[in-house]
């Protein structure tokens, strides 16, 4: 197979020259963020997504091309290599085909069919297999009666033959193919529930009797099919038309030649029940797995990433609240770094020791004393009664001393996990578990990245069936997301923690630690190529770090850019090009370069600079805004001041809300009455093949009300305004 001929038929919009720079580029050890940043003119500006695409796609083909020889070889060592068997090989384009190829020569465990073997009835079954009209398989069958070899009569040859035969047709890598098509095409998944009486069965009420086809079923389906039958809830088959299918089966084995071709249809019957159905069904249930893991893994890509890249509401002065019950709210007030100024504790909730007057008094004292801006408060457990009581007393507060603050309902999931984490205790040693967790949720508000990438994504909560998914394969995606959203945003060198370097490319956890370690003994870091002096980061991990870290307010302005170091001499050029000095850049006195550079022309600038036209354009980008953060340009959260009931929605009202999770049937929105109200894919507008196409989590979006379950708490919400009726057509 020519892997880059093939690469450039599924990416069309790559061209070969592009795709066969960027097989090179990955060969050489170059990271995914390094390549789409800093290697455009190489790749044509391909964005970091579709070059994870693209290096899952070529290991896939290498692995595919490496398997492939290692069957011909295997099968060659056998001395049954033919050329039909190796086109068959060269012309397969999936990992499956190359197996179904490799079946009849792979060595199996013992099989009815291996026994009749042994027994030397392979001869026999041939005979049967080539349905001479003239034969007389009985006086045959006699010739291999041997009770040495365990053949005592006519009947038990006849019998090990077919077994011979049944597995024949099972291994015809043909054979498979068309019913695997058949069962992909036609087949059905049928569920029926069991142990209905069991706690958790109510979970599964809509598979209680239920029918789907298995090219329909939609992939949370599968995975809740999947879980269901874990459980033992469900019990689970695939159902196909069987006549269909041992018509297939047999369509290359029968040749109306009566009783031998009556034993090979018995044996094509036995082979399809005993052998083929089994093996085929789980091969189908895999594949469907596979194919609803990858969408829910794909799912969970998709709202991390907005998750990640929520605009941070910097310099605000924080009070986090840990909502509880029994043992009381804890606070924790963080400055605009995110450093803790204070904490304790409060009982505004119901409780054996709920005093809400004191709650009050003690939040008034702290948010004067410390001008807290914003209250966040996690959504967990007594989140609602929390949020009513902030409201109370925001509301307070701005009749009392005229003073504004806002509050903000933040997911908390992952907050428990990192607060009982080695890096929460060494971040926080003097704090217990429920204490750090308030800080966590304050600082999530302040900067959703840095916070949340310390938790496991697995528990940020974004996703679908995530622990049932391959924890390599999901592990794999997820640090992508997170490289990703890192780089994309660059980090402080002199103030990120372990958790977020780490995730810059070309460095790891070690590194990281190291650079840390390196740091709290030497002082902050004067310039980017300082780092070199920390202990196992060398030049090549440089090349691929130095563009993605910051330094404020050091040597060179343009460490604090995305600017690489590799084009600092070109840069300089520019400014000098133009009339301008590295003090213009610091001082933000060079807001006409863009326009300057277009009216000279930008492959002038570009050649005469001494770069790409690529490469140019982003310096220009980030020469005029040092210091730059691309999440100030998207919508800010939306902070609220009050707060409704879900008894107060009626049908029709019309509410602005938050985004809280996108999945496959539709999005969970945040409309301010604690309950996430659902909207539901059909009540979305436009064409749209998945609702991520429509919404992504931290989005604010205006929904209606479309009804209300006040006993089940449900609420189901609509995009699509409602039409209002005239008041003369309404009488």
């Amino acid at each position: 197979m020519d892997i880059l001929k093939k690469l450039t038929e599924e990416f069309p919009s790559i061209r070969e020259d592009r795709a066969q720079n960027i097989i090179n580029l990955i060969d050489e050890g170059n990271t995914i963020p390094f390549i789409a940043r800093y290697r455009k003119e190489m790749t044509g500006s391909c964005d970091d997504q579709v070059l994870r695409e693209f290096n899952d796609r070529l290991l896939y083909l290498r692995n595919l091309e490496k398997r492939k020889e290692e069957v011909a070889k295997s099968i060659t060592e056998q001395g049954k290599m033919t050329e039909e068997i190796q086109k068959a090989l060269d012309a397969a384009t999936t990992l499956t085909e190359v197996e179904d190829i490799y079946r009849p020569y792979k060595q199996k465990k013992k099989t009815r069919a291996s026994v009749a073997i042994e027994k030397g009835l392979q001869p026999f079954a041939d005979y049967i297999l080539a349905q001479e009209k003239d034969s007389d398989v009985r006086a045959e069958a006699e010739k291999y009666i041997d009770a040495e070899k365990g053949v005592n009569s006519a009947d038990e040859a006849i019998a090990g033959a077919k077994d011979i035969i049944a597995e024949i047709v099972s291994d015809d890598a043909n054979v498979r193919k068309k019913l695997r098509n058949l069962f992909m095409k036609n087949g059905e998944i049928q569920t029926r529930l069991v142990n209905a009486d069991k706690e958790g069965a109510s979970t599964y009420e809509m598979y209680a009797d239920y029918s789907e086809s298995v090219a329909e079923i939609k992939s949370h389906r599968v995975l809740a099919i999947n879980r269901g039958e874990k459980e033992d809830f469900l019990k689970v088959k695939l159902v196909v038309n069987d006549d269909i299918a041992k018509r297939i089966a047999g369509a290359g084995y029968l040749k109306n030649a009566g009783y031998p071709t009556q034993l090979v249809e018995e044996a094509v019957c036995d082979g399809y029940e005993r052998l083929i159905f089994p093996s085929i069904e789980r091969e189908v249930r895999a594949a469907l797995t596979e194919s609803a893991s990858e969408q829910a893994i794909k799912m969970f890509e998709v709202n991390l990433k907005p998750l990640l890249m929520q605009p941070p509401i910097k310099d605000k002065i924080t009070l986090g609240l840990d909502p509880a019950y029994r043992t009381g709210c804890k606070i924790a007030v963080v400055d605009g770094t995110g450093k803790v100024l204070d904490k304790t504790v409060v009982y505004p909730t119901p409780g054996p020791k709920q005093n809400i007057d004191a709650a009050k008094a003690k939040l008034k004292e702290l948010i004067a004393k410390y001008n807290v801006d914003i209250i966040s408060i996690g959504n967990g457990t007594a989140s609602k009664e929390s949020e009513i009581f902030v409201a109370e007393l925001i509301k307070e507060i701005q009749e009392e001393t005229g003073r504004e603050v806002s509050y903000m309902v933040v997911s908390e999931a992952g907050a428990s996990v990192y607060s009982a984490s080695p890096l929460g205790a060494e971040e926080f040693p003097d704090f217990d578990v429920a204490e750090r967790s308030a800080v966590s949720i304050a600082r999530r508000l302040q900067d959703p990245l840095s916070e949340l990438i310390k938790i496991d994504p697995k528990s940020i909560g974004v996703g679908q069936y995530q622990h049932d998914m391959d924890k390599k394969r999901l592990d794999s995606v997820l640090s992508g997301v997170l490289e990703d959203c890192v780089n994309s945003v660059g980090v402080d060198l002199n103030t990120a923690s372990v958790s977020l370097l780490k995730y810059v490319a070309g460095l790891n956890a070690g590194i990281a630690k190291n650079i840390v370690t390196y740091r709290e003994a030497n002082g902050k870091f004067a310039s980017r190529k300082d780092i070199l002096k920390v202990p196992k980061l060398g030049e090549k991990a440089f090349t691929q770090c130095a563009g993605f870290l910051r330094i404020q307010d050091g040597e060179n302005i343009l460490d604090n850019t995305a600017v690489h170091p590799e084009s600092y001499a070109a840069a300089e050029k520019l400014l000098k090009l133009f009339g301008y000095t590295a003090e213009d850049v610091k001082e933000g006195k060079i807001s006409e370069l863009p326009q300057k550079v277009k009216e000279y022309g930008v492959e002038k600038a570009a050649a005469d600079a001494g770069m790409d036209v690529p490469t140019l354009k982003d310096v220009v980008t980030e020469i005029v805004k040092p210091g730059r953060d691309i999440r100030d340009a998207l919508p800010k959260p939306m902070l609220r001041r009050d707060i409704m009931d879900i008894n107060d929605l009626a049908a029709g009202m019309e509410l602005v809300g938050t985004v809280r999770n996108v999945v496959d049937f539709g999005a969970f929105i945040d409309i301010g009455v604690h309950q996430d109200g659902l909207v539901h894919r059909s009540e979305m507008k436009g064409k749209f093949r998945h609702p991520s196409e429509v919404l992504e989590v931290g989005q604010v979006v205006t929904v209606w009300v479309k009804d209300v379950d006040v006993k089940k708490n449900r609420i189901a919400l609509t995009m699509k305004a409602p039409v209002k009726i005239p008041a003369a057509k309404a009488q």
